[in-house]
């Protein structure tokens, strides 16, 4: 989708970038024929050289300079070109304030699944994260990556896909799950568990070593990162159809991966109990 993005180029908005596609422009191998459009000569000469600079940048495989040119809610173009080094993350927590902390973090990059534990493997993360590109998240530039930065005193300079915005755009708002329920995304036993409930089982688990606790905590965290990658791939066919591009570029969804923890359904009706 970026080699046929052209809102990127300082002085082309939304308005602009579609009658170059009705121009038949629709891409950056096309540049040759800006001369059929009612642009200055100055004008299309300085859009060349930014196709130019585009292709070296997508060449060098830097979703960086794409990222900090395109609108949050258009971030869903980088997705098909950088989707082999794309992370879903999602962060659990102790709660909102000053004192809270990162309890487990869940990893997915569209073919394994990693998760964090405080006390076990959690400071390993800054190392694993490394390995990736572009972070696609919920809400994530707000809440996941300034938390994370915090909490490890790191700085991530990956390129972010934040979905909150993309899917605000499409008319989806709310939370996550409010989001993935209008979308028709399922969670099976998770169905209502919440961050409220995720801290919940953190501190049964800490308190008491319910080890059951735990897995269902992670069985949690990890549906959100699978949920991601259908989100991301929904949202960005959605926004595909309301481009030239809606059959050439539209994106299949794999089957969705099975969750490696399973929640315990006694656990939660326990707690359930204790707490509502």
């Amino acid at each position: 989708m970026l080699i046929n993005t052209f809102i990127h180029i300082p002085g082309i908005g939304p308005a602009t970038e579609k009658k170059i596609w009705q121009s038949n422009i629709l891409s950056w191998k096309d540049d040759k024929q800006f001369s059929s459009i009612n642009l200055s000569a100055s004008k299309i000469e300085d859009i060349k050289k930014f196709i130019k600079k585009s292709n070296h940048h997508l060449e060098m495989n830097a979703p960086q300079f794409f990222e900090s040119r395109l609108p949050s809610n258009q971030h869903f173009r980088l997705f098909p070109e950088f989707r082999d080094s794309c992370a879903y993350l999602d962060i659990e927590t102790t709660g909102l304030n000053v004192y809270s902390t990162i309890t487990t973090i869940a990893l997915y990059d569209g073919k394994h699944i990693k998760y964090f534990i405080q006390g076990k493997n959690l400071a390993s993360f800054p190392d694993e994260i490394q390995k990736y590109k572009v972070l696609i998240t919920y809400n994530g530039r707000s809440f996941d990556i300034p938390f994370i930065e915090e909490y490890f005193n790191i700085k991530l300079t990956q390129s972010q896909i934040d979905l909150r915005y993309i899917l605000n755009h499409l008319g989806f708002k709310g939370g996550l799950k409010k989001c993935e329920k209008a979308m028709d995304i399922g969670r099976e036993e998770l169905d209502g568990v919440d961050g409220y409930f995720a801290v919940l089982l953190w501190n049964e688990y800490k308190r008491n070593n319910n080890q059951k606790a735990l897995e269902t905590l992670l069985a949690y965290n990890i549906e959100d990162v699978i949920n991601l990658e259908s989100l991301m791939i929904k949202s960005y066919n959605l926004n595909i159809g309301k481009t030239p591009f809606y059959r050439s570029h539209k994106i299949k969804e794999p089957p969705k991966p099975d969750n490696p923890l399973k929640a315990d359904l006694k656990t939660i009706g326990s707690l359930k109990g204790r707490y509502y």
